[in-house]
């Protein structure tokens, strides 16, 4: 039996003309973005800035990654790019790992002031980054580890660690009483049952925190500002300074490659792994 097609109403219509033009909003930018980082500096003075390139180059590309100037160094993006490798991959994994056993524990390892503490770390999760810039900046100097990229990932993971214990907490509630209390009647101890009963169900979950925090931390440009040191800076500071610096000529398609290059893994991971977010979301939506 062939299926129904939904017929074409004027309500369809216009729902697929506003989402269009929607889409065509937002993606503007990237187009103008794009376009601009492959002409050449005559182009852009003369043309228009939707216009296509006439001539396509990448040697804005190329300036961007390893000769342009932020600041007094002309090393171009490249740096510092691997310094928000660096700093993000470790970060994002010890976060999301300490948040998964504190999810654990406050889910289905309850204790007096259990409660209390989650209270706390909801706060947690709405205290801006401006407030705790002063106590950070005084803990990394006397841990000896201003102005590093060890002191960035300290930083990121104490943050962090309160949105994936929520998000971790909400997600193992959904996880049936049963199943721990089985494991407990067997003999297994608290890493036991985490590790073969808890862990195996996080996947989605661990996706949902990885591209949450993975997106926090490679964009966040505040404690990358006020805790990297010179050769410690993530992409987003090098990123402002390449703008901001000027010899004379505005490189207009430079900077627009530059930005490129800072977005493309957080836009690659949502590409990849976007459908992951939304699955680990809404399976914790629902108990039972």
């Amino acid at each position: 039996m062939v299926a129904e097609q939904p017929r074409l109403t004027a309500g369809r219509i216009f729902i697929y003309a506003l989402l269009t033009l929607v889409a065509l909003y937002y993606l503007a930018p990237l187009y103008v973005m794009l376009t601009t980082s492959f002409k050449s500096l005559e182009q852009i003075r003369t043309g228009t800035i939707l216009d296509l390139p006439l001539q396509p180059t990448t040697e804005a590309w190329s300036r961007a990654w390893s000769g342009a100037c932020t600041g007094v160094r002309c090393e171009g993006l490249a740096p510092y790019f691997w310094n928000s490798v660096s700093m993000t991959i470790p970060a994002v994994l010890i976060s999301s790992l300490i948040g998964s056993i504190n999810g654990y524990v406050l889910a289905h390892w309850r204790f007096r002031g259990s409660n209390v503490v989650f209270t706390a770390l909801m706060v947690g999760c709405f205290i801006p980054f401006q407030v705790v810039i002063l106590p950070m900046a005084r803990l990394l100097g006397m841990a000896g580890l201003a102005n590093t990229t060890t002191g960035l990932i300290i930083v990121h993971i104490i943050y962090g660690v309160a949105f994936t214990t929520l998000f971790f907490r909400n997600y193992y509630v959904t996880v049936p009483e049963e199943l721990v209390n089985a494991a407990r009647i067997d003999g297994a101890g608290f890493f036991t049952i985490y590790r073969r009963v808890i862990f195996p169900l996080s996947l989605p979950i661990f996706m949902v925190c990885f591209i949450w925090q993975f997106t926090q931390i490679w964009n966040d440009f505040l404690f990358g500002v006020v805790f990297g040191g010179a050769d410690a800076q993530p992409v987003t500071v090098a990123l402002n300074n390449l703008v901001n610096t000027s010899t004379g000529v505005t490189e207009y398609n430079v900077n627009m490659a530059a930005a490129i290059i800072a977005a493309l893994p957080t836009l690659g991971l949502y590409l990849v792994a976007g459908k992951y977010f939304v699955r680990g979301l809404t399976a914790g939506a629902v108990k039972g």
